[in-house]
């Protein structure tokens, strides 16, 4: 098993992404901090089955990514159980779509607040773990709309890009004590924030894609568990596009 013995810390886990990254991690041997925001009795029953399952351990933390206190006490929680961390997937995000001239203040703070400034916050705390054992993994989820710019997405695509040069900065001042940082740029995966895209914007982002139809979350979980494991010791600082070749 790829992550026998490790111990991840991953964001985002109640759906898409998130969930598949941490059943994939709990299939892998890995033991799993699950962080959501919100509790759910129907996750509670879902990781439960997962653990026994793959006989691990699923520890479910609840916390609001916009509460910079509850993003403390989460790390805190994790800190208190002494267990090294080996992981880190920062996989939660948000999107609220706006074109330029009607995008709000209030939209960009609350874009950023969930899917760049709380995480970094979250990745100070438990990246100390790390830096200790002098070893690591820190992945992060960008997107190709950081990348290549998409209509309607000022607000996802610039956050997204905060975190692709945050992802090659944090590389260059951690790779020295042993901690790697990479970040995938996923396409259009079918998720539920992709279900709520219009037809005509679906029809055409599938027009540019090689593959010719959304990826799954899955597939994206694939990557995120190899940059996690030992078989990417020798990579770091990438962002690695997961888009069936839209370009």
């Amino acid at each position: 098993m790829l992550l026998k013995s490790m111990t991840a810390v991953v964001t985002g886990c109640l759906q898409g992404i998130g969930k598949a990254t941490l059943e994939l991690f709990a299939q892998s041997g890995a033991t799993v901090f699950a962080c959501c925001q919100n509790e759910d009795e129907t996750f509670n029953f879902f990781i439960q089955q997962l653990a026994d399952k793959y006989q691990t351990e699923i520890i479910p933390l609840y916390f609001d990514l916009q509460d910079s206190e509850a993003i403390k006490q989460a790390a805190l929680t994790i800190q208190k159980t002494r267990r090294p961390i080996d992981i880190l997937a920062n996989i939660a995000g948000a999107n609220f779509d706006a074109n330029f001239q009607m995008v709000t203040l209030e939209q960009l703070q609350k874009t950023f607040t969930i899917n760049f400034f709380s995480q970094i916050a979250f990745t100070q705390y438990i990246a100390r773990s790390m830096l200790r054992q002098k070893k690591g993994s820190i992945i992060n989820i960008s997107s190709i709309s950081a990348l290549d710019g998409n209509p309607g997405q000022l607000a996802y695509a610039s956050a997204k890009a905060a975190w692709t040069a945050a992802t090659k900065t944090l590389s260059a001042e951690l790779a020295p004590q042993g901690v790697r940082v990479n970040a995938v740029a996923p396409g259009v995966i079918s998720t539920a924030m992709t279900e709520s895209l219009p037809p005509a914007v679906m029809e055409r982002q599938m027009a540019r894609c090689e593959l010719g139809r959304p990826g799954l979350p899955e597939e994206v979980a694939q990557t995120i568990l190899w940059l996690a494991s030992d078989l990417s010791s020798y990579t770091t600082g990438q962002v690695i596009r997961i888009d069936g070749g839209i370009g």
